[in-house]
């Protein structure tokens, strides 16, 4: 067989070809690279975003906000202390973008003014808390990416 323009250019083009099938069928069956997405019904949380962000302008109306720390005990959450903890409700919610097995929901039963999300639940690294809660028929939201 003579090796010519013409035969290299195929050969070019089969192994560029190879190539990028390689890495679609690696991409595609690779665990390493499976991707989930936030929530499974997307489009459906697009149109209540809206609520959201009343949420979120309600809770930027207080003086003093959700703030969280990290103690031995787990990820301590302490309501603004001006509110009596007596009469907030709602959930609270971590996300864990990593991997979707870890992520959990709470709700918010208050006997203090804070909430004490056991160390033995959370892994170390990113996660994203969203607290979504009631206080007298106003509905707040305090969403945060952490780094436990």
């Amino acid at each position: 067989m003579k090796f010519n323009w013409g035969t290299g250019i195929v050969l070019a083009f089969i192994g560029f070809i190879s190539f990028i099938l390689y890495f679609i069928i690696t991409m595609n069956v690779n665990e390493d690279f499976d991707h989930e997405l936030v929530t499974e019904d997307y489009y459906a949380e697009e149109l209540a975003y809206q609520k959201d962000i009343d949420k979120l302008n309600n809770a930027k109306t207080l003086k003093e906000n959700i703030s969280y720390k990290r103690t031995e005990n787990g990820l301590l959450i302490k309501f603004p202390s001006s509110l009596d903890y007596n009469n907030i409700t709602g959930n609270v919610f971590l996300y864990r973008p990593s991997n979707k097995q870890l992520d959990f929901e709470t709700p918010i039963s208050l006997s203090n003014p804070y909430l004490l999300i056991p160390d033995k639940r959370l892994v170390d690294g990113r996660w994203n808390i969203k607290i979504d809660w009631q206080y007298k028929g106003k509905s707040y939201l305090f969403k945060e990416p952490i780094i436990y």
